[in-house]
């Protein structure tokens, strides 16, 4: 089972989760989730979560002490977890680590962030690692935590119909998805490619093979400049290379 700890102040955002593939999953009990909310660890009748930074400026910080029981808290319930802080600081979170911790059945800590963030102290001692889903600040690390088990959630066995799907999904071999089509043949003059039509699946593989390449090529190389491509791949992507010019 994979199991995810959640501290935010707003677990009712996490609700998204209970819809289609993540809640199968849920259903299935192939994962849990458990939820701490730093307001419960306070000792103040406000139940104060946030305090100024020191030096002024804009916004507030997370307080230290009710977010650091949580997080004690948390990792007492979960103690081989991975405790990851949701900040666009972090390093950008890729389904090759999402494959990695479904691989290796591991268990997370997600620590949702509020206000201006967290104490830089706490960020050192508390936290095993920061995660980013992209390059722009949210509100908060709610949303981003549930992409984050979105993905994770998609990939254990038994929750996708067809697990083919999820191997020939985007990014899961560090390359984009290949072109896809369904009828009609012909839509405002464009049609489906031929290959797709003639039946013939280890001409359809490699085409497919080959959009791929390309489309990663033309849309993200940068996911090229990472990868080692096989003699077989480095031929379909100058083919296709060649075709495009």
């Amino acid at each position: 089972m994979l199991n995810i700890g959640l501290i935010t102040l707003f677990p009712e955002i996490f609700n998204c989760l209970h819809y289609s593939i993540p809640d199968r999953a849920l259903k299935q009990q192939l994962a849990r989730l458990y939820f701490w909310n730093p307001r419960d660890f306070t000792t103040d009748k406000h139940q104060q979560v946030d305090d100024k930074p020191y030096g002024g400026g804009p916004g507030m910080l997370m307080k230290v002490a009710p977010l650091r029981r949580a997080i004690n808290a948390a990792k007492a319930e979960l103690p081989t977890a991975r405790t990851v802080y949701l900040s666009p600081q972090g390093k950008l979170f890729k389904q090759s680590v999402a494959k990695e911790i479904i691989d290796k059945n591991q268990s997370l800590i997600l620590i949702s962030g509020r206000y201006e963030g967290l104490d830089e102290r706490l960020l050192g001692r508390d936290i095993d690692e920061e995660w980013s889903i992209g390059d722009y600040v949210l509100s908060g690390g709610e949303l981003a935590a549930a992409v984050l088990i979105d993905a994770l959630l998609r990939l254990l066995p038994g929750v996708v119909g067809d697990p083919n799907s999820v191997i020939q999904d985007s990014f899961y071999d560090d390359l984009l998805d290949y072109p896809q089509y369904t009828r009609p043949k012909v839509i405002d003059g464009d049609a489906v490619p031929d290959v797709l039509l003639r039946g013939n699946h280890a001409e359809i593989a490699q085409w497919r093979r080959k959009q791929a390449l390309g489309r990663t090529w033309l849309r993200r190389p940068d996911l090229l400049q990472e990868k080692v491509l096989s003699v077989e791949d480095q031929a379909l992507l100058r083919t296709f290379i060649d075709e495009n010019k």
